[in-house]
């Protein structure tokens, strides 16, 4: 077994594959949780914090190349070729840089100085070590990655501008009100937040990015600047060999390709028409590989196929007014749902779950997440709520006084 890339699905699938499974990735640094980077920059986790279990096999950090399927070998930057039975590809995903006038000059290929993608490991400490207390920062994107390091930079006393093309920040995952609210954490933290902005151009100066230009003509002086706008599919790589590739590389249930012999798992993988580009996904599709490559439960079942994976965004803002925060399915009601919307301003808290033909589709909390687990097991089912809506109304309003049970089950929150 050979894996490439030693991110989250990699490492993981590296782990539950053994000690005869060799692990490639090109990073020097010991395979570390990408989630929790944002806490590194903030300072409040040391990278060794956030490593992850090493796997018992061999790890080599070098770049794979080339894979040449006829052979069935890997070959890599350093010269080394490694044969392989099953190839396992977590090759991940690269930040999007945007199109923006003066990025780059002709012919160039690395981003001037001052500027910094937010993927790696080498990005967030390059990131910190640009930062002093008074810096001017503007980050780029206003999604979840540009929210939690915007809300970093600020924390160890930089002056932040965060600017966002959509209408609101984190979009796709909360609704205006709940959106509204990380705003406010936001700025209370000293960030000065621009929405329906776009960025048209950079200004470089001795070889710095000195300024950023917005697309009405105003300009944002900085010292660093983030580009936090969203990633792609790694699938250079797969596709160089022949394999399927449409926006990721394209797997059935059981994560094969279109080569019965090289599976992908993770940010680089397209299931059913969708790239996920999350963690929980990594690990759901991480765990099914190894399943099915013969290294699943004790009992000896048949592996499960992978049917995808409902996704649940939680994201955590320390700092003054600390501000918790879930999301999971259709936060925004059509026509016909119904709608349970909760919000105490005095408390900073607000809660909303839409309810579409007897089953919860969609919600968000911030603020006291208590219910996120019982709500999200609910959604996750897909089962009918009870058709009185009181119990859904009193979780919400006391989270901790009780739990959805499934049919033949007792609640295992009482008062």
């Amino acid at each position: 077994m050979v894996v490439i890339g030693t991110g989250l699905a990699g490492t993981r699938v590296a782990q539950r594959l053994g000690a005869g499974t060799v692990l490639i990735g090109e990073e020097e640094h010991t395979p570390y949780n990408r989630v929790l980077l944002a806490e590194v920059l903030a300072g409040r986790y040391g990278p060794d914090v956030i490593a992850l279990p090493s796997p018992p096999g061999p790890v080599l950090r070098t770049r794979a190349v080339r894979v040449d399927r006829a052979e069935r070998r890997v070959h890599c930057a350093d010269g080394s070729v490694v044969p392989y039975g099953t190839l396992v590809l977590a090759t991940g995903s690269n930040p999007v840089l945007p199109p923006l006038r003066g990025l780059f000059a002709p012919g160039a290929r690395e981003l001037p100085g001052g500027v910094h993608a937010f993927r790696t490991m080498d990005d967030c400490l390059a990131l910190s070590a640009a930062l002093t207390p008074g810096v001017r920062a503007v980050v780029i994107g206003g999604g979840l990655l540009g929210v939690s390091a915007a809300r970093a930079l600020a924390v160890r006393g930089a002056q932040v501008v965060l600017v966002q093309q959509a209408e609101r920040l984190m979009e796709r995952q909360l609704d205006p009100a709940a959106s509204e609210l990380v705003r406010r954490h936001l700025t209370d933290l000293g960030v000065e937040v621009h929405t329906e902005c776009r960025v048209r151009g950079v200004g470089v100066a001795d070889g710095a990015v000195r300024r950023v230009e917005l697309a009405d003509g105003y300009l944002l002086d900085t010292d660093v600047t983030v580009l936090a706008c969203g990633v792609r599919p790694r699938t250079g790589l797969a596709q160089a060999a022949g394999l399927d590739v449409r926006r990721g590389v394209v797997v059935d249930d059981l994560l094969r390709t279109s080569d019965p012999h090289v599976r992908a798992v993770g940010d680089c993988a397209e299931h059913a028409g969708r790239v996920y580009g999350l963690a929980t996904p990594a690990v759901e599709q991480a765990d099914t590989l190894a399943a099915a490559l013969g290294h699943g439960p004790a009992d000896g079942a048949a592996p499960r196929p992978y049917t995808g994976t409902r996704t649940l965004t939680r994201l955590t803002l320390p700092g003054p007014g600390p501000l918790d925060l879930a999301a999971f399915g259709d936060p925004e009601p059509r026509p016909d749902d119904d709608v349970v919307q909760l919000a105490d301003a005095t408390r900073g808290t607000y809660r909303k779950v839409v309810v579409r033909g007897g089953r919860l589709v969609g919600g968000v909390l911030l603020g006291e997440l208590a219910a996120v687990g019982t709500l999200a097991r609910a959604w996750e089912a897909d089962d009918p709520l009870p058709d009185d809506d009181s119990p859904l109304l009193h979780l919400l309003s006391h989270p901790q006084a009780l739990d959805f049970a499934r049919p033949g089950e007792t609640p295992t929150g009482g008062r």
